[in-house]
């Protein structure tokens, strides 16, 4: 009966040097490798040798893991998509392939190719959820080693068709839809009560491109080829990616990326105040139409022109005047009303903030329909619109740590899923950071961080009947995070499949 039992995971911070008999003769692999002879200690040879077995450098990829099997991000993302392979000639479901591709991701994989060595790691393979984790139930020969899938596999899976599949050769399905819905439900689980307001955070950024993707365009203002996505958040929470060309406005869809997320949020909050907050490139009249009639509140920057300096000349002077008496920066705010003579419907409230720094005049705008009796002109700027900086950090995270701007693909669908699973594999880290680093020094730091100082933990894997052993590396300068981070996951109960 032991036989078909899947083993259990347990891990140790060893603090011991040497292993016994049986653990050295584990640890030998066929692999025969020339050594590494490097400067010498002293008297000692100092020698390096690929021959250590199944030694993993992501020991702590198993934290995420265990936020998976609470929170079902992976899970329900595989859900997403449809399968219509024959289960006769595939040993990888779905879920397993979309999670050795989003586990990859976070743990700093980028590239498909990566997978080919990754594939012999039993350590990736424990994460997934693959019992055999050593492959050794491998249908072909050649595989056996090998637990996960290589790159071919993986590949496919990112090759995927819209819907139902016509294609004999895409044989996975996804749902764009169900995945969209999926971010937002995400937000809202996360909350044990609704808040009283949430801010809407949209902004674009550029995704450079260096070959003959679809939908490649020179974009003037970035100077080079590439897409220009779209980014909605709220607060750390991701609740759209989507990718677009680059030869259109930068608040093209964002109405109805809007529209689908405040009615979704809508449903399970429906008393919620709603704002939404961007920089000058959504300062556009159909945004500012739909807002105010769906009950939305906005705060968009607004860029500066000659009739809007001028409206705020007196206050300029005054800041020229206090800098030059003090020789500190100093600004001034304005409230007015503004329109301009064919873009804008109406008459909207415009605030103007006067300000003069060492490199001197330095006017800034922005339009918010919330009124002088909510909010006064300088709080509204400097702690409701200057807050949207930390947005701008949220989407460098997953541009530069989780590797969203890896659209190389050639079709703009597949490179949609490519930024999907860079999404999902946020959303996992980002729970690791709200619900596991909570009271440690890793708190609020980036995925990168987290990544390099968290989930690159070396370890020995050794596999028996029982258990798979990850004896990781006794000298971790963060297992006290570690150890406080797997105390706070275990604190939430599992989710039910």
């Amino acid at each position: 009966m032991d036989q078909k039992r899947p083993p259990r995971v347990a891990f140790r911070l060893c603090d011991k040097s040497g292993t016994t008999k049986t653990e050295a003769a584990f640890l030998m692999t066929e692999c025969k490798t020339e050594p590494y002879k490097f400067h010498a200690l002293g008297n000692r040879e100092v020698v390096g040798h690929f021959d250590g077995g199944d030694i993993t450098t992501d020991a702590g990829g198993l934290l995420l893991r265990e936020v998976e099997q609470r929170t079902g991000i992976i899970r329900r993302f595989a859900a997403c998509f449809r399968d219509y392979r024959d289960p006769r000639f595939t040993e990888f479901t779905v879920q397993e392939l979309v999670a050795q591709r989003t586990y990859g991701l976070g743990l700093g994989y980028e590239d498909l190719n990566d997978h080919d060595q990754l594939r012999s790691d039993p350590a990736l393979a424990v994460i997934v959820g693959r019992e055999d984790v050593k492959g050794e139930q491998r249908r072909v020969e050649q595989d056996r080693g090998k637990a996960l899938a290589g790159k071919s596999t993986l590949n496919r899976l990112e090759l995927t068709g819209h819907g139902v599949i016509a294609d004999p050769y895409k044989k996975i399905g996804r749902d764009d839809a169900a995945i969209d819905r999926l971010m937002v439900d995400h937000f809202l689980e996360s909350h044990d009560k609704p808040p009283v307001q949430i801010i809407l955070d949209a902004d674009a950024t550029d995704d450079p491109i260096h070959g003959n993707q679809e939908g490649r365009f020179y974009h003037g203002y970035y100077g080079h080829y590439c897409y220009l996505p779209l980014y909605i958040f709220c607060g750390e929470f991701l609740l759209c990616a989507r990718l677009r060309r680059s030869d259109i406005d930068a608040s093209a869809g964002t109405v109805k990326e809007l529209q689908r997320i405040v009615n979704q949020i809508r449903e399970k909050w429906p008393k919620v105040k709603i704002v939404l907050r961007g920089d000058s490139g959504f300062c556009r009249e159909e945004i500012m139409t739909w807002c105010e009639s769906n009950g939305v509140d906005y705060v968009l920057g607004l860029a500066k022109n000659a009739v809007l300096i001028r409206e705020i000349e007196k206050e300029l002077e005054k800041a020229q005047k206090k800098f030059q008496k003090t020789g500190r920066a100093a600004r001034y705010f304005k409230d007015f009303q503004y329109r301009t003579i064919d873009s804008w419907s109406r008459k909207r409230r415009v605030i103007g903030k006067a300000e003069h720094l060492k490199k001197g005049s330095n006017p800034r705008f922005i339009v918010t329909s919330f009124s002088s009796r909510q909010m006064g002109a300088r709080y509204i700027y400097e702690r409701t619109y200057c807050a949207r900086g930390d947005m701008e950090n949220r989407v460098k995270e997953q541009q530069l740590g989780l590797f969203a701007d890896r659209t190389s693909t050639a079709t703009m669908h597949a490179n949609q899923l490519r930024l999907y699973f860079s999404s999902v594999a946020y959303m996992l880290l980002q729970t690791l950071r709200r619900l596991g680093l909570q009271g440690t020094t890793l708190a609020t730091a980036q995925c990168t961080t987290i990544r390099l100082k968290l989930l690159k933990v070396g370890a020995q894997v050794q596999v028996t009947v029982r258990r798979v052993w990850f004896r990781m590396a006794g000298g971790h300068p963060y297992a006290d995070v570690f150890a406080h981070a797997y105390a706070n996951i275990q604190k939430i109960p599992l989710m039910r499949r």
